[in-house]
């Protein structure tokens, strides 16, 4: 039997662009704000233990109600100190009844022996925002985590994190925002005139952009999003002439994973929080939508740069934009 053939099939070769470094590559991750958990997980005493950078961490709120991220294990035999439990604003560890001060310093011991100088845990940089805990990856924080353009007492706010780890590194979900074919593609929304490839915003931690246009249901909105170091959406803008914002700040539990949190605020209605909530719901439905569109994508994708066009000016610039970005790991030794 003949088998037909191409010769435009057999001399094909695939193009590919400068690869962009993987979490985890060489040791090193993004030096960004990671979520950790959301506030609601430690109310006043509480601790719970998160995976995070390929290693383990604890997040916890002492007697002030400020919230710490540290590293998990007890510097004594490597207990995890999620099994153990708050006092004050102190850590102690269930195996010994070591205590660890706020700082990381191990301030006592159960039978009395001085703490060894060197018995400490490693103090990640942490904020609270919009219900959720951020730890920083990093010894002093380049940026800070964006906020929405409106004072917290006049936003009702939502947080919730999606059930499901992503099985990708954070950064390749960020690329949907410079991403304008997919923009157009996958979620059918239309600017208004040219592709906004010459209005974005650069800096060294982040990217920028505000464009006109019709979401796929027709509403008109107007937008301003963006990423904040290789893990942060960020979005503020009207649709049909009232505000909301989005932030989906992307969790890192191990190089190739994301854990995908989402922070939804609608600008409350003078004396109306029914309005108020119809409203919250609505948005938060429609970001979900998006959501919901990118999943099947991100979940299966083998992302590599590939050929470009005319289209991707923008996203062959944030793909630079992550080649070139900062990466550390000085919790190494203490989380892993």
């Amino acid at each position: 039997m003949a088998i037909a053939t191409s010769t435009v099939t057999s001399s094909r070769h695939r193009h590919l662009g400068p690869p962009i470094p993987a979490e985890g590559d060489n040791g090193v991750f993004s030096e960004s704000w990671f979520p950790i958990c959301l506030s609601r997980e430690i109310p006043p005493g509480e601790i719970i233990g998160v995976d995070f950078l390929g290693g383990r961490v604890v997040a916890y709120r002492g007697a002030t109600g400020i919230a710490h991220v540290m590293s998990a294990y007890c510097a004594h035999l490597g207990a995890d100190l999620s099994v153990g439990d708050v006092q004050g604003e102190s850590v102690r560890c269930a195996f010994h009844h070591w205590k660890y001060h706020p700082y990381g310093v191990c301030e006592s011991t159960k039978v009395g022996d001085p703490p060894p100088p060197g018995a400490c845990l490693f103090v990640f940089p942490s904020c609270e925002r919009y219900g959720v805990v951020f730890a920083y990856n990093g010894e002093q924080p380049r940026f800070a985590v964006p906020n929405f353009p409106y004072p917290d007492s006049e936003l009702a706010i939502s947080t919730s994190i999606l059930p499901k780890v992503t099985p990708t590194d954070p950064w390749v979900l960020s690329c949907n925002t410079p991403d304008m074919q997919h923009i157009k593609a996958l979620h059918n929304i239309s600017f208004d005139g040219d592709d906004p490839h010459d209005r974005v915003e650069w800096t060294d931690h982040s990217m920028i952009y505000d464009f006109k246009g019709r979401h796929a249901q027709g509403q008109p909105i107007e937008y301003r999003v963006g990423i904040y170091g290789t893990n942060i959406f960020y979005q503020s803008g009207t649709i049909e002439g009232r505000w909301f914002g989005a932030m989906t700040p992307f969790g890192l539990p191990k190089p190739g994973q994301t854990r995908v949190f989402a922070i939804i605020a609608a600008r409350k209605a003078d004396g109306d929080e029914v309005s108020t909530s119809t409203f919250l719901k609505a948005v938060t439905e429609l970001e979900m939508q998006v959501v919901r569109e990118d999943l099947p994508v991100v979940n299966s994708i083998h992302f590599r740069p590939g050929t470009l066009t005319r289209s991707d000016r923008t996203l062959a610039r944030f793909f630079q934009y992550l080649r070139d970005y900062p990466r550390c790991h000085p919790s190494a030794e203490f989380i892993v």
